[in-house]
């Protein structure tokens, strides 16, 4: 989301980087061009004039002006100061410690978002925090929404509530809540309605559900594509029903990333949670630091090292180590990894994770196909159990065979086997040397799983 708003600021930094000496002069200049590169990324144009005021009053301080590395200074001036607008240290988790069930009322416009985001919620704070949760459908006027929610609810094997297209909304949230608690249920997400713009009868029936049910959360769904917009929607929001927090969803988009920036010092209500794809467990805590990491280009390694976490298997973890260590790893193995790598998410987003790796002007126009998993999963599930653990036997007519098994070409066969090849010398190099044989930013990614999954 953030590729043209991270490059300008790049450009603009590079202007400064390694330079000895900074003057009032070259500070004014280069806070010129980050304003106008805020402004341009959809920043609201108060909130940007601020961030300017506070970064120049610090700049142009003894903190950059007598500093021994003044453009790193400054650099990470910026940083502290964009981290703050974005909500700083603030606490924006989930109120849902509470006498269950602990209620969480979604509201937003029609288009945001609003109804994959309740499964998304629900599936999330099931994983992380081990909730049992209820879904809600409380929009009758449109009927899709209704069958939507039933449908994620299902493939979740979430429990939904029997809404019916005739039921009122402000009924059917109070029903709900008996309906949870007779079912032992101790979370409960409504999804009210939307409308294509804000209008009076709208939020008349959202108070009235928040009166009658004192949601312990009221999080507002905003589209983060619609830049300027979602942060006015926001601040409309805010004044009629009290939001307690934001759901940024689109994330992943191509927007400019205006609405990440503004909405908070806007509404001075926290976001919460981003949505980060369209897959049913792409969504995340928000984190300002690791947000504008990202934005900066400097990578967001422990949001990687967190989903990494949570998609391990101790006992496989065991199993692989044991292996690797007794020189033993097979293509069975290299599969299991594969099937892991695509749980964390697409490649690319993977990549951008990594410090310095958004820079790297070779992966700017980068796009990694992520069908290419499957090819290599469809090849070794057309090999034998023999071939699996015993690569070194698949000779040349193997390889026909396998190719013509998995739909493939004998190419595609042999470059998958170079893979796995180069993947064990990697592993047995990693067995001597332990790990000095892995490149530094890998180091704190292994570091960091490790340290969260074996240390008590």
């Amino acid at each position: 989301m953030f590729e043209s708003l991270t490059e300008k600021l790049d450009n603009a930094f590079n202007k400064i980087r390694g330079k000895g000496v900074l003057t009032e002069k070259n500070i004014q200049e280069i806070l010129r061009e980050i304003r106008l590169v805020l402004l341009e990324a959809d920043v609201n144009y108060k909130v940007a004039k601020t961030f300017i005021n506070y970064v120049k009053e610090r700049a142009l301080g003894e903190e950059v002006l007598k500093s021994l590395t003044p453009s790193q200074q400054f650099i990470k001036i910026v940083k502290e100061e964009m981290v703050k607008i974005m909500g700083g240290d603030e606490d924006n988790s989930l109120k849902i410690d509470v006498s269950p069930p602990a209620i969480i009322m979604l509201v937003g416009l029609q288009g945001s978002g609003k109804t994959t985001t309740a499964g998304k919620i629900a599936n999330f704070l099931r994983k992380k925090f081990k909730r049992s949760p209820l879904l809600v459908p409380a929009d009758v006027y449109r009927p899709a929404a209704i069958i939507q929610l039933k449908k994620i609810a299902s493939q979740l094997n979430i429990e939904c509530y029997p809404t019916k297209e005739n039921d009122n909304p402000v009924e059917i949230s109070e029903k709900s809540i008996e309906y949870a608690k007779l079912k032992n249920l101790d979370l409960v997400i409504i999804d009210t309605a939307g409308r294509l713009h804000i209008d009076e009868k709208l939020m008349k029936e959202l108070q009235d559900i928040k009166n009658k049910i004192n949601p312990h959360e009221i999080l507002l769904v905003a589209d983060a594509m619609t830049g300027q917009e979602a942060v006015n929607v926001a601040k409309e929001f805010d004044e009629k029903v009290n939001i307690t927090g934001i759901v940024l969803t689109k994330l992943d988009g191509d927007a400019r990333g205006g609405a990440a920036l503004s909405i908070r010092a806007i509404t001075g209500k926290p976001i919460k949670l981003a949505g980060i794809g369209e897959k049913l467990n792409d969504i995340e805590i928000f984190y300002p630091e690791r947000m504008v990491s990202r934005i900066l280009g400097m990578g967001d390694v422990l949001t990687l090292i967190e989903k990494a976490t949570s998609m391990v298997d101790e006992k496989e973890v065991y199993a692989l180590e044991k292996k690797i260590r007794e020189n033993k790893f097979d293509l069975e193995d290299f599969k299991k990894q594969i099937q892991q790598i695509r749980k964390l998410g697409s490649l690319e987003s993977i990549i951008k994770m990594l410090p310095g790796f958004g820079k790297l002007k070779q992966l700017k126009n980068f796009k990694v196909n992520d069908k290419e998993f499957v090819k290599m999963e469809a090849i070794i599930n057309s090999m034998t159990i023999k071939e699996r653990r015993n690569p070194d036997i698949i000779d040349g007519s193997r390889r026909k065979r396998i190719a013509k098994g998995s739909g493939t070409t004998v190419q595609d066969v042999n470059k998958l086997l170079r893979q796995y090849y180069q993947l064990r010398d990697m592993l047995k190099k990693i067995n001597k040397k332990g790990m000095k044989a892995l490149p530094r930013d890998f180091k704190s990614i292994f570091r960091g799983i490790a340290w969260k999954k074996f240390s008590y």
